[in-house]
């Protein structure tokens, strides 16, 4: 069983890795894509509510499959398609074809990423002490990923549909080897207070979840201003070349990484109240200095703040999520990462809609105002996350496998 489980949480991070990869590769692609399409920076704010609106709906019945069929099975299925609808935006020559492109793509995207975090919920609490911010780690690797692929693309000439396919088909054939890694699907018995799950259950859960998911909106927020407007500030606002405005999005996602690597141990001394509170505290000054620095290398320290300061947040949140009910992890996951992927439509929306009316870096000062916010309502962890891994881990011995 101890090898089984070492295969499957490393089969988790490649599913990680693959989702990161293949969203980040989107992102360094927006600014030749809209270009090629020919529409503003408002009118891709507008587009990029398909991209989050199609993320989730692929949440809500990803989370549910999982639940009724198992991660296993949905897991790779979703990989495969996010994979495989990557390419259509970098084939679009019009609008309408690019609308419909993300509309498919985020579909995709949004399936794999609840169904891989309930797996992850799942090696959790075989695990029984916190992994979560370590799968959220890999994830960030894929976005360092893309942005050194999406730079040597760039350089090499390579346009948006090759550079798109390549991936694609790369991300398909990972999503099936990766596959054979997977946990089998686990039966829970029911909780004590909760019913089947849809009965008492969900008259005891949804005030924490809902909680929970207001939460995970503002970081999420945050985040997606930073996949699709961090290429284009350094580009348009800096007069960055395109290969250096690459690593706006690279400086970000790397500290990332960093900070969801030592997320675990900070939140396990420390608790998961400090981890956002602190981090979404950091992540405010960074993205000050990103909205009001001159310099290309202050925006990229901006960046780099930014990211760490974010990086712990929402691993705790879906993890409280996810432990609060196993047999109903993927559904009760799917509510707050649904309602994050609400904050990450809107915000990059809201940025594009704001340009009409200030210059595009002005406008990430809103996002200061949604860390310190944040940060001030960090408290609502406090009764959660550790206890409720707590909880769940119990059983975890009969489960597990």
């Amino acid at each position: 069983m101890e090898r089984t489980l070492r295969v499957a949480r490393v089969a988790t991070f490649v599913y990680f890795v693959l989702n990161g990869t293949l969203l980040g590769m989107w992102v360094v692609q927006i600014p030749a894509i809209e270009e090629r399409v020919g529409i503003s920076h408002a009118a891709l704010g507008g587009f990029l509510v398909l991209l989050g609106a199609g993320a989730f709906v692929g949440m809500q019945i990803g989370g549910r499959l999982s639940d009724r069929l198992g991660t296993r099975t949905v897991v790779p299925l979703a990989g495969v398609l996010c994979g495989a609808t990557l390419v259509l935006p970098g084939l679009a020559g019009e609008p309408w074809a690019l609308g419909a492109a993300l509309l498919l793509f985020g579909f995709g995207n949004g399936t794999l990423d609840v169904s891989m975090n309930a797996h992850a919920v799942q090696v959790e609490k075989a695990y029984e002490r916190p992994v979560m911010s370590a799968f959220h780690a890999t994830f960030s690797v894929g976005g360092v990923l893309a942005a050194v692929a999406g730079a040597a693309a760039a350089d090499a000439g390579w346009g948006p549909a090759a550079t798109l396919g390549t991936a694609a088909c790369v991300g398909v054939v990972v999503a099936l080897v990766a596959a054979r890694g997977l946990l089998p699907a686990v039966r829970h018995a029911p909780a004590a207070d909760a019913g089947d799950g849809s009965g008492t259950g969900k008259r005891a859960v949804p005030g924490r979840i809902w909680l929970l998911a207001v939460l995970a909106l503002l970081v999420m927020l945050c985040e997606g201003a930073a996949n699709d407007w961090s290429v284009l500030h350094l580009e348009d606002v800096l007069g960055a070349p395109e290969s250096t405005a690459a690593f706006a999005y690279g400086t970000y996602a790397a500290t990332m990484t960093a900070g969801r690597l030592l997320a675990d141990r900070i939140s396990a001394r420390f608790g998961p109240v400090a981890v956002l509170r602190h981090g979404a505290a950091l992540a405010a000054v960074g993205i000050t200095i990103v909205a009001l620095t001159p310099w290309i290398w202050a925006a990229l320290t901006g960046w780099a703040l930014f990211g760490l300061g974010l990086s712990g947040c929402i691993p705790q949140l879906f993890s409280a999520a996810g432990h609060t009910d196993p047999a109903a992890a993927g559904t009760n996951v799917s509510r707050v990462a649904g309602l994050g992927y609400i904050g990450m439509l809107a915000g990059p929306a809201v940025i594009g809609w704001m340009t009409h009316l200030m210059a595009l870096n002005h406008t990430f000062l809103l996002l200061t105002l949604f860390c310190a916010t944040a940060a001030a309502g960090a408290g609502i962890l406090r009764p959660g996350p550790r206890k409720e891994l707590q909880d769940s881990a119990a059983p975890s011995t009969a489960s597990g496998g």
